[in-house]
């Protein structure tokens, strides 16, 4: 099974008079990214929080919004330290001053300064508090993986019809080089005998060995039997248990490589239309991936 990496859960607990309530997007990104805002009494928790993102997600960037709603106002762990706020009022009034504006200092422009507003008791915000807001963590991260899961599976059947249809390519590709073989042969010994003014010289011994090397030379059948193989790791890959995106992006480089070298060796127009339309399924393909975890 793959998972997208575009997600989006929403968990809310409320206990008591208080309800925590905690929000997850995702979408893609090459690495594992997460940036969390959270509420004043639950700053220290920040690296806990990344962790529980981090044991359930693998790639992706992710966006955390955690928030506690109290019913009972005078239950918020915080306070004014008043003897910072009037600090404050004086330089900003000296200042005020200073440079002679005629603006008074507000509440406004002393909510700037964030030390105005300290965390009492716990620094880490009471245990019950936290233990409350990890359970609706705990909710939106399975909202989320629920949500990538499904939108991987819908990846999942556009993927194997793609690369279904590569297969019904390359064993066309296959079809057509071979029923050219005995056409160049014909060619090469039509052109070795127009060249040659008498017949009896031409050397059939090498005529045969030069027929061998163009054989080698037009032959696909190596890059062919490496690209089915390299489908057949794709398909097998959505099995995995662990993400498999790096890997199926790897395997969509190695197609690419092998279609290159069929086009290169290519010297039908036939083959080489396939393979131009194998490349542009492999870069829709290769698109499709960038969302994949």
């Amino acid at each position: 099974m793959i998972s997208s990496m575009t997600g989006y859960g929403r968990g809310e607990v409320t206990r008591g008079d208080i309800t925590a309530i905690a929000e997850i997007r995702t979408v893609n990104s090459r690495y594992f990214e997460v940036a969390a805002k959270l509420p004043r009494t639950m700053t220290l928790r920040e690296n806990e929080v990344k962790e529980l993102i981090r044991s359930r997600f693998i790639r992706g960037k992710i966006n955390v919004a955690l928030s506690i709603v109290r019913e009972n106002s005078a239950g918020v762990p915080l306070k004014i330290n008043t003897a910072t706020a009037r600090t404050y009022y004086k330089l900003l009034n000296d200042l005020r001053k200073a440079v002679k504006l005629k603006e008074k200092v507000t509440l406004d422009h002393l909510m700037k300064f964030q030390d105005i507003i300290e965390i009492s008791e716990f620094e880490k915000g009471d245990e019950d508090e936290w233990l409350l807001v990890k359970e609706a963590l705990n909710i939106a991260i399975e909202e989320v993986a629920a949500m990538r899961l499904q939108e991987g599976n819908e990846l999942e059947k556009d993927l194997k019809n793609r690369i279904h249809a590569l297969n019904k390519s390359i064993d066309e590709i296959e079809r057509i080089a071979k029923t050219r073989l005995p056409e160049e042969r014909i060619k090469l010994e039509q052109r070795v005998r127009e060249l040659s003014l008498d017949q009896s010289i031409v050397d059939n011994k090498r005529l045969e060995l030069e027929f061998a090397l163009l054989v080698d030379k037009l032959d696909v059948t190596e890059e062919c039997v490496r690209f089915r193989s390299h489908n057949k790791f794709f398909l097998e890959a959505f099995k995995d248990v662990e993400p498999s995106g790096r890997k199926l992006n790897f395997l969509v480089q190695e197609m690419n490589r092998e279609a290159n070298t069929i086009g290169a060796k290519a010297s039908s127009a036939e083959i080489s239309h396939l393979v131009v339309g194998i490349k542009e399924e492999l870069e829709k393909i290769r698109e499709q991936l960038q969302n994949i975890e």
